[in-house]
């Protein structure tokens, strides 16, 4: 499944993060401990930003100057009323060209959805376009091994992919980078988050 087709699914559920039944918190605390690792408070990007502004909320908060790029013109649109003043890129970040370098980048629940054959290229890039100590979040299936498969938790069947725990941490030893932190934070769902400095 394409992130493009991904994109078009979430143009359907934008609801699911407009209901006050949604956790504006979700996340925040993980990206407070990653923010804790930052030298400098630069630019930041939001990769999959979504509709909601949190992160944006928390990062302009911080000192950050934000951009953020979603493949969903639904959520950008919604994410667009909330901050008009963010640049916001309506791409897919597989294909996308990265033309700035950030101090802080987030990609929150949304790189799991990219083809396992684009997952190494992908966080390649994100880490290529941190600066020297810059810092990556992302969160991503806390599998043992690689694998895909399809979920309709949501609603519509989304995919998702992983390169598992030692698939990654093989990605950041080979980019010089270090990982700060791992956590297995919802555990025993196997959603996991990585906080890495590019060194």
């Amino acid at each position: 499944m394409k992130p493009t087709h991904i994109g078009r699914i979430y143009d359907q559920i934008t609801h699911l993060w407009e209901s006050d039944k949604f956790n504006r918190n979700n996340g925040i605390e993980q990206h407070k401990r990653a923010i804790s690792f930052v030298k400098n408070r630069g630019k930041a990007l939001d990769v999959g930003c979504g509709c909601t502004g949190r992160f944006i909320d928390l990062l302009l908060n911080e000192g950050f100057d934000v951009e953020a790029v979603d493949v969903s013109a639904e959520m950008v649109k919604l994410a667009q009323k909330r901050h008009p003043e963010i640049t916001f890129h309506l791409k897919d970040i597989c294909e996308w060209d990265i033309l700035q370098s950030y101090d802080f980048i987030t990609a929150w629940d949304s790189i799991w959805h990219i083809p396992l054959e684009e997952q190494e290229k992908v966080l390649t890039k994100l880490i290529s376009s941190l600066n020297v100590d810059g810092i990556l979040i992302f969160s991503c299936g806390g599998t043992d091994k690689e694998g895909e498969h399809n979920d309709s938790f949501m609603g519509p069947e989304i995919y998702y992919s992983s390169l598992g725990i030692n698939g990654f941490l093989k990605i950041f030893i080979k980019l010089g980078s270090i990982c700060r932190h791992l956590e297995y934070d919802q555990y025993p769902e196997l959603h996991t988050f990585f906080i890495v400095q590019k060194t």
